[in-house]
């Protein structure tokens, strides 16, 4: 199977026209027909779906929570980790010295070409084709969100815990990755040296395992 093919699997789309995928593939450092301009489309389309999913998903939620809660699924590292599960770094068309430099795991690359890529389903399929394939994405993190949360990020969470408590800001020290360079593992330490904790959080970034460490540290603090 191609890997054209692998990935139209993994989206559950495909494409009758496949220049499109072609070209939202194509990094600028490849060549003058690249996926910027295909890359912009898709960050307006992904934000238009989510809003959507998430004002259809949660009647309760004010504005100011909405976007709160659409922030955290549209920024660069949530992106990142969705390209990184599609294997979408080995399908990229980089050019030479972006391979070099190992741009294929970047992970403003990686959102990047993730956004062009909705940008291309859209295009070719319409909106219905595109908000199908966000929520296949998306099915398990607007699963886990919490509607009686805050809405904010783990990592803001506990330094605005700490704050209130005029305690000094936490420290994340990254100790080991793991695994080859298309599905590396990050482990994060996060100490509050002032309440003696030190906890460890993983994830497929080095910004996924630091939000995990918070939320483990925020346990410590606030245990149910």
């Amino acid at each position: 199977m191609s890997s054209a093919l692998r990935l139209e699997e993994a989206l559950a789309y495909c494409f009758s026209r496949p220049e499109l995928l072609r070209l939202a593939l194509t990094h600028r450092s490849h060549s003058l027909a690249h996926n910027e301009r295909i890359e912009f489309l898709g960050d307006s389309v992904l934000n238009c779906v989510m809003a959507v999913l998430l004002y259809e998903r949660f009647p309760s939620l004010r504005e100011g929570e909405l976007s709160r809660h659409r922030a955290n699924l549209v920024r660069q590292d949530t992106l990142a980790e969705i390209a990184q599960s599609l294997h979408l770094g080995e399908q990229l068309r980089l050019g030479e010295g972006e391979i070099k430099s190992g741009g294929f795991r970047r992970p403003s690359i990686l959102a990047d070409a993730l956004e062009a890529l909705l940008g291309a389903v859209f295009l070719d399929g319409g909106f219905d084709a595109v908000r199908g394939v966000i929520e296949r994405l998306y099915a398990l993190l607007l699963e886990q969100i919490d509607p009686n949360a805050s809405g904010k990020d783990a990592k803001t969470e506990l330094q605005e815990l700490l704050q209130a408590r005029r305690l000094p800001l936490p420290h994340y020290s990254l100790l080991q990755t793991r695994g080859e360079a298309h599905a590396q593992e990050f482990e994060v330490e996060c100490a509050v040296e002032m309440l003696n904790i030190r906890v460890r959080g993983t994830g497929n970034s080095r910004r996924g395992a630091e939000q995990t460490a918070a939320r483990a540290a925020i346990a410590r603090i606030l245990p149910s």
